[in-house]
């Protein structure tokens, strides 16, 4: 789940740990040097209690951007992986939740 080189931001929040990596959606393809790149952002991301390891099963909620979705910078896809996350954290997110988080004990 973790790539060790994205850029991964952290933001504690009523109690959890929120991290966010955005990174271009299409990256320049070093293949094709004159393919012009996509210059819009996504992210992935996951919900965690404090210090817990993520690559460990059970130990995060990861989420990432819906296909299509994409944003006008990198700041715009930060913004929105943490609005996710704290909808996830805040149980209003329609798919996402922590409960197994709490109910799981880690």
């Amino acid at each position: 789940m973790a790539d060790e080189t994205a850029p991964w931001q952290m933001v504690e929040y009523e109690g959890f740990e929120i991290h966010v990596a955005p990174f271009p959606k299409d990256p320049p393809n070093e293949a094709k040097p004159a393919a012009t790149a996509d210059n819009r952002y996504t992210y992935v991301g996951y919900v965690c209690h404090p210090g817990a390891d993520p690559a460990i099963p059970g130990h995060a909620v990861p989420f990432h951007a819906d296909g299509e979705e994409s944003f006008a910078s990198k700041d715009d896809a930060l913004y929105e992986g943490v609005h996710v996350g704290r909808s996830i954290v805040d149980g209003t997110h329609p798919d996402l939740t922590v409960l197994p988080l709490v109910t799981g004990g880690v």
